[in-house]
């Protein structure tokens, strides 16, 4: 998906904020495009914002949110929203007791991000979230379209 993102459509797709973006990407945590003074976001970048936006509501630190982006990268050779999207069939879950966080890439293997943990712990299925985002997209084009339909029928009875 090679499609680019505007901060407008970030939002609404994530649930993120305007602030937040910024904030992000002053950071050096999300950091897009530039056009001119307008951030444009890619795929890769709109797929991080949305994790990065769960892990927020569930209480993970920026800091926390850095080391786990930069973790991914090392451990998969290639961005967060690749490594999810590659593969059809496997699914990848981050996995928290409020204080630690691990990737589950299967069944049978966790790999700890932080630290090993010894409390209950809440799931974040990050394929789940690019399907999300994926959908909330083409629900988008679907109704740009049938706006677009609508409109077209709408000058021709006038």
């Amino acid at each position: 998906m090679q499609r680019e993102f505007t901060s407008n459509e970030v939002i609404e797709l994530t649930g993120a904020t305007a602030r937040q973006l910024q904030w992000w990407d002053e950071r050096g945590i999300v950091t897009p495009a530039r056009q001119g003074h307008r951030r444009i976001y890619g795929w890769d970048e709109l797929v991080t914002v949305a994790v990065i936006g769960q892990l927020r509501r569930r209480g993970f630190s920026l800091q926390r949110m850095r080391k786990v982006i930069r973790f991914l990268q090392q451990e998969f050779g290639t961005t967060l929203a690749a490594t999810v999207s590659g593969s059809s069939e496997q699914e990848y879950h981050l996995l928290s007791d409020g204080t630690h966080l691990y990737l589950r890439t299967s069944a049978r293997q966790v790999v700890d991000l932080l630290k090993n943990a010894r409390q209950p712990m809440f799931d974040i299925c990050l394929t789940d979230e690019v399907r999300r985002v994926r959908a909330e997209i083409q629900s988008r084009k679907k109704a740009a379209v049938s706006e677009r339909v609508r409109a077209v029928g709408r000058r021709r009875r006038a």
